[in-house]
């Protein structure tokens, strides 16, 4: 009956307890232009399979129907951010913005939803991971797709980059046959949610540079390997340092022992990006400085606790962090502990 009532008031642009509508509306063309300026988050509150039909492309995905709308959407959206929402014909997205107006964000919605933006032709995918865009120093763009758990694909510059591909995870799996070949795969150690012999093999190309540890080269037979501390040049604009990552409670050392694994640096174009791997808050974290984008694990007993990522990530103090490798961890009050430290902390699908 709330949600009714909200869509209603939303429908009359009217905002719920007051008499001004707190949102913004803007037609396709404003939309289209909206969403490609930095710092916008795109926002669709339809179902999962109306967002698998088809989406804007870098949309987040928050069902409105279902219970929980706007814990979710406190977890995932930064306040900082305005948030352009949209659904189908744009009555669920102005209930959700009339929502998100309340809470103190700046929301514009798409008026007639998706089906006003594909009568102008405008463009729409059916790639069901999370997109975040990114650009670098000279105008380029990197976009991360959520796959799962540790696994990222990046695309940079019409080049493909894989970090520890796995085809598959408990109940979920990547289908990678659908996706570009790997121009570089980066594994940053041997366990089975990192390294899958198939996944690299599926996406490996003429031309492929895989780029792993010790153990993984070993098993594999082929790679360039890298230790702790080695540098590489892997291209003009492409610089890759391998650093440590590592378990330091002394229960837990068994599962990533010191100076076995690595976490790597890309510096792709001036960007900075940081994959953790699997370690805890390690000691030479206070040495990886300018960071501009962080991938860093939580969840004991492998990785890092809440509290643990929170002091990593003070350390480090990267623009944006990733929570990532999660499992069942409940990262959702990270945002919140790392607020005051200006971290743009953005909760995906890595679970």
């Amino acid at each position: 009956m709330k949600k009714i009532i909200t869509c209603l008031l939303a429908t009359f642009g009217l905002a719920t307890g007051c008499c001004q509508q707190n949102y913004e509306n803007t037609d396709p063309e404003g939309f289209a232009k909206l969403i490609t300026e930095p710092g916008v988050v795109v926002l669709d509150v339809r179902t999962a399979e109306e967002f698998n039909e088809g989406h804007i492309e870098g949309a987040l995905f928050i069902d409105w129907k279902q219970d929980g709308f706007m814990e979710k959407a406190l977890a995932t959206l930064p306040k900082d951010r305005t948030i352009a929402v949209y659904c189908r014909s744009g009555r669920r997205s102005a209930s959700a913005a009339s929502e998100l107006g309340a809470e103190g964000y700046k929301v514009v919605n798409l008026l007639g939803g998706i089906l006003a933006w594909k009568e102008n032709n405008m463009p729409v995918t059916t790639d069901t991971y999370e997109v975040d865009v990114f650009q670098t120093k000279s105008g380029k763009t990197v976009k991360f797709h959520a796959l799962m758990h540790a696994s990222i694909r990046m695309v940079y510059d019409g080049r493909e980059i894989e970090i520890d591909p796995v085809l598959k995870l408990r109940e979920r799996t990547i289908d990678y046959s659908k996706m570009p070949k790997a121009d570089y795969i980066f594994v940053t150690h041997e366990h089975m949610d990192h390294f899958d012999k198939e996944a690299i093999k599926q996406l490996t190309k003429d031309g492929t540079q895989l780029i792993t540890n010790k153990r993984c080269g070993d098993m594999l037979g082929y790679g360039k390997v890298m230790g702790n501390g080695d540098k590489l040049q892997i291209a003009d604009d492409f610089t890759v340092e391998a650093v440590p990552a590592y378990n330091t409670t002394e229960a837990n050392q068994k599962f990533h022992p010191k100076g076995r694994d690595n976490g790597f640096i890309l510096t792709i174009d001036g960007l900075r990006i940081y994959i953790a791997g699997d370690t805890e808050d390690i000691p030479e974290m206070a040495d990886i400085k300018d960071i501009d984008i962080a991938f860093m694990p939580c969840n004991q007993p492998f990785t890092m606790t809440p509290e643990q990522l929170v002091k990593a990530a003070k350390v480090v103090k990267p623009k944006v962090l990733f929570p990532y490798h999660y499992g069942e961890t409940n990262v959702s009050g990270i945002p919140e502990l790392l607020k005051a430290e200006g971290i743009d902390v953005r909760i995906r699908h890595y679970e």
